[in-house]
């Protein structure tokens, strides 16, 4: 076993007896050309480092259609999102493009470090003291300030050390990841299945039926003793302002209506609640305004929600069941029904359901009892895939965490790599 000394930074701990430690400000120098032109656009991810924007589905950050402004990265620059430094958002450049005006661009000032060994030790070790620099009103709005940043102490191992480590980290790294990826797919397919077992569930229930032929370019054919109606008819758009403040406040989810926890300041917040609307136990709530990553629930609990949010009840709650038309409306999500019939500027995350679209839109209608068969049916099925996509998703947070651990391991040098 190596020798080991204090490194004087509490966070870090034991480093070996032969590194040394400096401040980063004399190995890099923040560097910010604007944009030459003809380049192409960038994002930081957490996850990812730095990548091309386009070459991501799941990138909803709108560019400026104006972006002279844009600062110029060269491949091997350290790229810093100032406002996310504390979630890991740090990242050595693969790539030569331009960032948003907001980020930090620094050039290597000297061959001390390893580009790739840096990357892997400020995006691993540094994240709570990143954290712990930044500052602001709100915690998404942190700011990590120039001169904190430049007067971080670092962490510089032998060259060739930092060489054996990026590359031993890159190849376990590498395996991490395609664990994760294998795991992803699987959770993928599962969520694929549970959309096409609810649209099949909902439309063509559970038992054989005969089916007829409808009039619906969605619900093209639905058993014989089914209806297709207008949802008008079976729904009322409800808006009941509350007029002062002090009820809870429920926001619409991905998992559904939550509670929102409007003491910590989180997120976005109203200047007051006042004219937020009223939601009742068995009303139900949906975000209309985006049809993408938007999604509506039955309500359980009295609150208030945003007024543009859409709030409707069913006309004859004793001749229909609650939670098969919630599996029905929630289809229309999951299947991207409603977002094909959305009128706006989607790109900019305003593709909205007009209401006389949402009130004209016919859904499938069966008796009482079989909705009642196919709610129970779908809770417990729904249930299952559900459970074993939790379980899926800590396998993926045990591998990440696993990742973690071993790159702060091998990057402060209290294990080293062996030959």
């Amino acid at each position: 076993m190596r020798e080991m000394k204090d490194s004087g930074i509490e966070w870090i701990g034991a480093i070996p007896f032969q590194w040394s430690i400096d401040k980063l400000k004399y190995h890099l120098k923040r560097n910010e050309p604007k944009n030459p032109g003809e380049q192409i656009v960038l994002s930081l991810y957490r996850e990812l480092g730095v990548v091309p924007k386009d070459s991501r589905d799941d990138n909803h950050n709108v560019t400026s259609e104006d972006t002279s402004n844009y600062k110029y990265v060269r491949i091997g620059d350290f790229v810093i999102n100032k406002m996310k430094a504390w979630q890991g958002s740090v990242a050595a450049s693969d790539y030569e493009g331009i960032v948003s005006p907001a980020y930090f661009i620094y050039n290597f000032t000297d061959t001390v470090f390893y580009k790739k060994y840096f990357h892997y030790l400020l995006r691993s070790c540094y994240k709570y003291e990143f954290r712990r620099l930044s500052g602001g009103i709100r915690e998404g709005q942190w700011d990590l300030p120039a001169e904190a940043l430049n007067n971080t102490p670092v962490l510089i191992p032998t060259l060739s050390e930092q060489q054996t480590i990026a590359c031993f980290l890159d190849r376990k790294s590498a395996e991490c990841d395609a664990l994760v990826a294998n795991i992803q797919s699987q959770i993928e397919t599962l969520e694929e299945y549970k959309k096409s077992l609810v649209f099949r569930v909902v439309s063509k229930g559970i038992k054989k039926a005969t089916l007829k032929n409808t009039v619906s370019d969605v619900w093209t054919a639905i058993p014989e003793k089914w209806e297709l109606i207008d949802i008008k008819y079976v729904f009322e758009i409800v808006k009941r302002i509350a007029g002062q403040e002090g009820f809870d406040v429920l926001s619409v989810t991905q998992k559904g209506l939550k509670v929102k926890d409007i003491e910590s300041n989180n997120g976005q917040q109203a200047e007051s609640y006042a004219d937020y609307q009223f939601v009742y136990p068995t009303d139900y709530v949906m975000n209309h305004m985006d049809l993408l990553t938007g999604w509506v629930d039955c309500s359980t609990m009295f609150g208030v929600t945003s007024p543009d949010y859409r709030v409707f009840r069913l006309r004859d709650k004793e001749n229909n069941d609650l939670t098969y038309f919630k599996y029905v409306i929630q289809c229309c999500y999951m299947s991207r029904i409603f977002y094909s019939l959305g009128q706006g500027v989607s790109n900019l995350g305003r593709w909205r359901l007009q209401t006389s679209a949402f009130n004209n839109f016919m859904i499938p209608v069966p008796p009482l009892e079989e909705q009642r068969e196919i709610a129970e049916y779908l809770d417990t099925k729904i249930s299952e895939i559900d459970t074993i996509i939790a379980d899926k998703k800590q396998q993926i947070e045990t591998i990440e965490e696993y990742k973690k651990s071993l790159i702060f391991e091998y990057v402060t040098g209290k294990k080293e790599v062996q030959a």
